[in-house]
């Protein structure tokens, strides 16, 4: 395994649309064992492929406390939404940032688990945020587009600013 390198916004490669697995095979298991082995390290509750400037509609998300419950969502989709909620989110590819998100409270989502195999979830709460962060990062969306312009260009410098100081 192997720890890969995450993406940071404004980076324009996070808005890239990430493209169906055709058949899950032993690249995508190993695509799954370094993205989650990244995740943790990083650490986070999600990443999504496109994250880690591969363009595949996969993602990997563990929101248990003892960090032993990953969950692995090979094609992902939304099949239902219902109910509002307000979380404060943040994202690995916009490091110290955090802010106040409006999602569904409750959604049923469709995927492939890491062996192929077809799978229906129902969530709510912080699982059901994650999901949705992370599905946004396979269309090519990041979580401060929900933010007002103004926030988007604050965050942008500020980050930015971190990127030059850091080189």
């Amino acid at each position: 395994m192997a720890i890969l390198k995450i993406l940071h916004y404004p980076d324009p490669r996070l808005r890239h649309i990430a493209l169906p697995v055709d058949h899950v095979n032993d690249a995508v298991r190993r695509l799954v064992d370094d993205m989650a082995e990244t995740m943790y390290q990083a650490p986070g509750i999600g990443l999504a492929a496109i994250q880690v400037e591969r363009s595949l509609r996969v993602v990997v998300i563990d929101t248990s406390e003892q960090r032993n419950a990953l969950r692995v969502f090979i094609n992902p989709e939304i099949i239902q939404r219902d109910g509002v909620q307000v979380m404060e989110e943040g994202c690995l590819s916009v490091p110290g940032i955090y802010d106040e998100v409006e999602r569904a409270q409750h959604i049923r989502a469709r995927a492939l688990d890491r062996d192929g195999q077809p799978f229906e979830l129902e969530a709510e709460g912080l699982l059901a945020v994650c999901i949705q962060h992370e599905i946004d990062h396979l269309d090519g969306k990041v979580f401060v587009d929900y933010l007002s312009r103004l926030k988007q260009g604050r965050i942008r410098k500020k980050l930015e600013k971190q990127e030059r100081l850091a080189m």
